[in-house]
C-alpha cells in the first residue's frame, strides 16, 4: 500500500511515454493469437477431446486468476533496489515468451500427438504457464500511476490504446490469413511444420520477452515511498465492502463465460462451419482487426459523452441480441458463407472492444475514488481482484465449451453441426 501523500512523479518525456506503451503491442498480439488458436489448434487439428481441451484452457484461466490477484498484491507492497514492479517484468516475460512458442509447437518435440494423456499434459502445462506469467500485465499496468503524474496519464493511456490497435490488427492477420491454412496442413501431417509458421510463433515470444526487458533497462526505477502492507485477505476484504465495484465485477463475469466461448470459438466457426479458406481467412481477419479498431474508438467516444454505466447496459444488451447470428451458418444454401462469417466477425470485433475497454477504464475510476477516500493507493490489487473473478468466469466458459464440443452432430442440407 503506497501513501497517497506522497510526492507525484515527475513528468516524463515522449520518448519514455511512447516506450511505457509499446508493451501494450506484444501483449496484444500474442494473447490474441492464444485466445484464437488454442482450441481449435488442439481440439479440431490436434485431436485432443474437447473436454480435456476446455478443461486445459479453463486451467490457463484459473492460473491467471491467482497469479493476476497475488503478483498486484506483492508488487503493492514490496519495494526493492528495482522498484515495485520491475522484479515482476523480468521474471515472468521470459517464461511468458517461452510458454508461447511451446503452446503453439507441440508437434516439433511430442512423436505421437494421437496419445491423449501426453497432449492434454502439454497443453494444461504451458496453458498454465503462459497465462500465469501474462500476470506480468498487472504490475506493468499499475507501474503507470508511480511514474507518470496524473495529467500525463490519459496520453499514455492514448499510446497504449495505438499498440494495442497494431497488435490486435496484426494477430488478426496472422490468424486467419497466415495460421488457419498451416492449421488445415496440418490436419494432413501435423510433423510438416512450415519454417513462416515456426519463425512467426518465436518472433512474437521472443519480441514480448524483449519488449519488456527494454522499459526495464531504460525506465529509471521509481522512488522509494513509504509502505504500509496489509495483509492479502484483509486487503480484499476492503475490497468486497466496495458494492460498486463487485456489482461491476459479477456483471462482467457473467457476461465473460459468453465472450471466453464465442472468442475461442471464432476460428473453428469460420473454419469448420462455414467452411472459408484461403483468401477468405484475409477478409475475416482485416474485418475483426479493423472492426476492433473502429468499436473501440466508437466505445470510447460514447463514454466521453454519455457516461460509462448506460453504455455498459448497452454492451451487454448488444451482445446478447448478436450471440443468436451463429445460427446464420444453418442458412448456408441461402446466404453466402463468407457474408455470415463477416457478419459474424463483424460482431466478435464489436463485443471484443467494448469487454476490452469498459472494465479497465471503471476500475481505475474505482481505485482512484478510494484513493481519496482512504489515502492509500491498491493500483495492483484494485486490478488484479477484479481480473482473478473475471477469470474465474472465463474458465466455466472454457470447460462450457469442451462440453459443447462433445455435442452429436446434426446435418442439415448435407452440413453437419454441433
Amino acid at each position: 500500500m503506497i501513501s497517497s501523500k506522497n510526492k507525484e512523479p515527475e513528468k516524463a518525456n515522449s520518448r519514455l511515454q511512447i516506450l511505457f506503451g509499446f508493451p501494450k503491442f506484444g501483449t496484444s498480439l500474442i494473447l490474441g493469437l492464444e485466445t484464437f488458436s488454442m482450441y481449435t489448434l488442439y481440439s479440431d487439428i490436434f485431436g485432443l477431446n474437447s473436454i480435456l481441451t476446455g478443461i486445459a484452457l479453463a486451467f490457463g484461466y484459473i492460473a491467471i486468476a491467482l497469479a493476476q490477484l497475488i503478483f498486484g498484491w506483492l508488487s503493492d507492497g514490496h519495494y526493492t533496489k528495482l522498484g515495485r514492479r520491475k522484479p515482476y517484468l523480468l521474471l515472468l516475460s521470459p517464461i511468458l515468451g517461452l510458454s508461447f512458442i511451446f503452446l503453439f509447437i507441440p508437434n516439433m518435440f511430442l512423436p505421437d500427438l494421437n496419445n491423449q494423456i501426453i497432449l492434454f499434459i502439454w497443453l494444461f502445462i504451458f496453458e498454465g504457464l503462459f497465462k500465469f506469467c501474462y500476470a506480468v500485465t498487472i504490475p506493468y499496468q499499475s507501474w503507470m500511476v508511480e511514474v507518470f503524474p496524473n495529467k500525463q496519464r490519459p496520453r499514455v493511456s492514448q499510446i497504449q490504446n495505438i499498440f494495442n490497435y497494431i497488435g490486435v490488427g496484426l494477430m488478426a492477420i496472422i490468424t486467419f490469413f497466415i495460421f488457419a491454412d498451416i492449421y488445415d496442413d496440418f490436419k494432413s501431417n501435423p510433423y510438416l511444420i512450415p519454417i513462416e509458421y515456426v519463425s512467426i510463433v518465436i518472433i512474437a515470444g521472443i519480441t514480448i520477452w524483449v519488449i519488456f526487458y527494454l522499459i526495464v533497462l531504460i525506465f529509471p526505477t521509481e522512488p522509494y515511498h513509504e509502505i504500509q502492507h496489509k495483509g492479502l485477505g484483509e486487503n480484499i476484504k476492503t475490497i468486497k465492502e466496495n458494492k460498486n465495484l463487485m456489482r461491476v465485477i459479477l456483471s462482467n463475469g457473467i457476461a465473460a463465460i459468453a465472450w471466453a466461448i464465442f472468442a475461442s470459438g471464432t476460428l473453428n466457426f469460420n473454419k469448420v462451419v462455414l467452411g472459408l479458406e484461403n483468401t477468405q481467412y484475409l477478409i475475416i481477419g482485416v474485418i475483426l482487426g479493423i472492426g476492433t479498431l473502429i468499436f473501440l474508438s466508437y466505445w470510447r467516444r460514447r463514454i466521453e459523452t454519455k457516461g460509462k454505466k448506460k453504455n455498459l447496459l448497452q454492451l451487454f444488451i448488444i451482445a446478447m441480441i448478436l450471440s443468436p447470428v451463429t445460427l446464420l451458418g444453418l442458412l448456408s444454401d441461402y446466404i453466402y458463407p463468407l457474408i455470415t462469417g463477416m457478419i459474424f466477425t463483424f460482431s466478435m470485433g464489436l463485443i471484443r472492444a467494448g469487454m476490452n475497454l469498459f472494465p479497465y477504464i471503471i476500475y481505475a475510476d474505482i481505485s482512484q475514488d478510494k484513493e481519496k477516500e482512504s489515502g492509500q493507493l491498491l493500483a495492483g490489487l484494485y486490478t488484479g481482484f477484479p481480473s482473478m473473478i473475471l477469470n474465474i468466469f472465463q474458465a466455466l466458459g472454457m470447460i462450457l465449451l469442451g462440453v459443447l464440443g462433445t455435442l452429436p452432430l446434426i446435418t442439415i442440407n448435407s452440413i453437419e453441426f454441433s
